[in-house]
């Protein structure tokens, strides 16, 4: 009965963090788009947070319909001429208007316009990560542990590579090691490429030349990954600092931390495309669950730190320029600026139709390599 009950809870705490991350991230996404929207004289029909059938809804005063719906795997804004979620056009929509209904249309607005309302989703989510890291920071301070080698595997990079017991990493590819995550990032970042180490041995300063090796190890979310190490572990002599900092250089830490997601992710699917990275990191909305569910159980800020990271990867993710998603519809739009015409129908359509094909694929590999969570959830 207590393996039962402990099962259930921790269903339900997954559930639970999981509806709470990706609801408020969603939020913002869709927020963006409906006050740029508004903005720019845009009637609104639909702002939906999950998909399917309503759970709760109302209407606002404008006619705009806010819905909860069933399925908490994303959301929507829909305009007066749109066709669908995805805010595809509706021909019979645009030919049908009268001039009052034509002036709150999407798509008849200026090019500059309908780009500026698409770019705003995304723009809203790296808002919200450098809102959620600035408070996290300017609350809880900076804390750095000094980037001392401690022992050095047998056999590892870091070994052939000459590094010591005790060498002080001072830079890497030239970008000064502020502390031991900084160096983190860098090898996580850099599989199989050879990375200059300054490092201080004994008040020497020593280049090592360091290859991160693509090493398969367990990992408790999502089983047998494959992640870059060189083979070193912190000193336990190793320093560490803490101190408070001021909004100003809140904003500024959490802007950089912010830009290190964006060129760590485009890094991963270069080297992903180059060989040099592994597919299995690839996740979908079963590992954002299962992630969301062992953060929460530290407690409400790493949480809200989760929310930061995941609000930059959608927004991110969200400007590729693949039909459909919002990078797709900047790639049109980009389209029509040069030709001063918009595409014909029958190009935007088999363009989503596409679009739609790419991203069913990614969401169904992503579901393949979060399989392993599945059978640790059930068995």
């Amino acid at each position: 009965m207590t393996a039962i009950l402990g099962s259930l809870q921790n269903a339900f705490t997954i559930a639970a963090a999981f509806i709470f991350v990706l609801s408020v991230v969603v939020f913002f996404h869709e927020l963006g788009h409906f006050l740029v929207a508004r903005w720019c004289g845009v009637k609104v029909k639909a702002f939906s947070i999950g998909f399917g059938k309503e759970i709760w809804g109302f209407n606002d005063s404008h006619g705009t319909r806010w819905r909860v719906a069933w399925l908490p795997l994303g959301g929507y804004v829909k305009f007066l001429d749109d066709d669908s979620a995805a805010s595809t056009p509706s021909a019979d929509a645009l030919r049908n208007m009268t001039d009052e209904e034509r002036s709150g249309s999407f798509h008849l607005k200026p090019v500059w316009q309908r780009a500026a309302v698409v770019a705003a989703g995304p723009i809203a989510n790296f808002i919200l990560a450098i809102v959620i890291f600035s408070a996290s920071i300017s609350t809880y301070g900076v804390k750095t542990l000094e980037p001392r080698v401690g022992a050095v595997l047998a056999g590892s990079p870091a070994e052939i590579g000459g590094a010591k017991s005790g060498d002080m990493v001072l830079e890497i590819e030239g970008e000064k090691i502020e502390g031991f995550r900084d160096l983190q990032r860098i090898v996580s970042t850099h599989p199989e490429q050879d990375l200059k180490f300054l490092v201080d041995r004994g008040g020497t300063q020593l280049t090592l030349t360091i290859r991160p090796r693509l090493t398969e190890h367990d990992d408790p979310i999502s089983g047998k990954v494959k992640t870059p190490i060189i083979g070193i572990q912190i000193s336990p002599d190793a320093e560490s600092a803490h101190r408070d900092v001021g909004p100003v250089e809140a904003v500024k830490l959490a802007v950089a931390q912010t830009s290190n997601i964006v060129t760590g992710t485009l890094g991963f699917f270069v080297d992903l495309a180059r060989g040099r990275q592994s597919a299995d990191q690839l996740g979908g909305p079963i590992r954002i669950a299962e992630v969301s569910g062992q953060v929460a159980k530290f407690g409400f800020q790493p949480l809200l730190q989760l929310i930061g990271v995941i609000s930059v990867s959608i927004g991110l993710l969200n400007l590729f320029p693949i039909p459909l998603l919002d990078g797709g519809h900047l790639l049109f739009y980009a389209v029509e600026a040069v030709r001063r015409r918009p595409l014909s129908e029958r190009t935007q359509e088999i363009g989503f139709r596409i679009g739609l094909a790419i991203v069913l694929m990614l969401m169904f590999f992503a579901t393949l390599n979060d399989l392993p969570i599945l059978k640790k959830w059930f068995f």
